[in-house]
């Protein structure tokens, strides 16, 4: 039988924080302030469970009667991450979802967080009713990518680890938002490896939208008309909400 519910929890643990809020999943709007603290250092498993339960605690959710959602930045198969992007490495070959359900005492949906991000722009954002291939990257500590077909997720993609002819760094040391933190570099240095990036996705894929996440989407006006691509690109509707709002969606089904 179909869940009748419309609020679930979504948490989206990210490299540097931990944020959630309380969603209703009927229009992806937060009926809560987001919390956020920091992630720990290091991103042990103990360390982020802790963290997590943390947030919940201060969104007075508790309550296991109330879905919830987890997205992490790993690749993620039937619950198990498989890789460790700007985390520990123990979360390598893992069982997370069960590690989080035994550790929190209740059910939860567990999924890499740019794809939770991308579910999130498919039914209440950029992508909704979208033909063709979406291709959303959130642009934070790394890069991460979903890819949507005519409303259908493809999970996995890892777009962020695209390598780079000649280069030891790959997409995501070289252009994320971190590197032009890091680098200090100005909006116009960063478009620059931006196009490089966006340039070898069309060349790649073939994309109809292309849909900018993470924090820094706040800034796209900056950035993006910088660009000069074949492709449509457009910021995401719900931001660097949109992984909260799209493992709370999950959480459902």
């Amino acid at each position: 039988m179909a869940s009748t519910t419309t609020r679930a929890v979504g948490v989206d643990i990210g490299g540097t924080g931990i944020k959630g809020a309380l969603v209703d999943i009927s229009t992806g709007e937060l009926l809560s302030d987001r919390v956020k603290v920091a992630t720990p250092e290091g991103a042990k498993p103990d360390d982020v469970l802790a963290a997590v339960k943390t947030v919940l605690e201060r969104l007075e959710v508790t309550d296991a009667d109330v879905p919830l959602g987890v997205a992490f930045p790993a690749i993620v198969k039937r619950g198990r991450t498989l890789s460790a992007a700007n985390v520990s490495d123990r979360w390598i070959d893992f069982e997370a979802e069960q590690f989080f359900e035994e550790g929190l005492g209740r059910e939860i949906h567990f999924a890499n967080d740019a794809d939770v991000a991308g579910v999130a722009e498919v039914r209440f954002g950029a992508a909704r009713d979208v033909d063709g291939l979406v291709i959303l990257t959130t642009l934070g500590t790394g890069i991460g990518s979903a890819m949507i077909h005519n409303g259908v997720l493809i999970p996995n993609s890892e777009l962020g680890h695209l390598d780079r002819a000649g280069h030891k760094r790959d997409a995501e040391a070289w252009a994320a938002y971190s590197a032009m933190e890091r680098e200090e570099l100005t909006w116009d240095k960063w478009a620059g490896r931006l196009q490089w990036y966006y340039s070898h996705l069309e060349f790649l894929f073939s994309p109809d939208l292309f849909i900018v996440g993470g924090g820094v989407s706040k800034h796209a006006d900056k950035f993006l008309p910088l660009l000069d691509l074949k492709t449509p690109i457009v910021p995401a509707t719900h931001r660097n909400n949109a992984g909260i709002i799209g493992a709370a969606a999950l959480s459902i089904g």
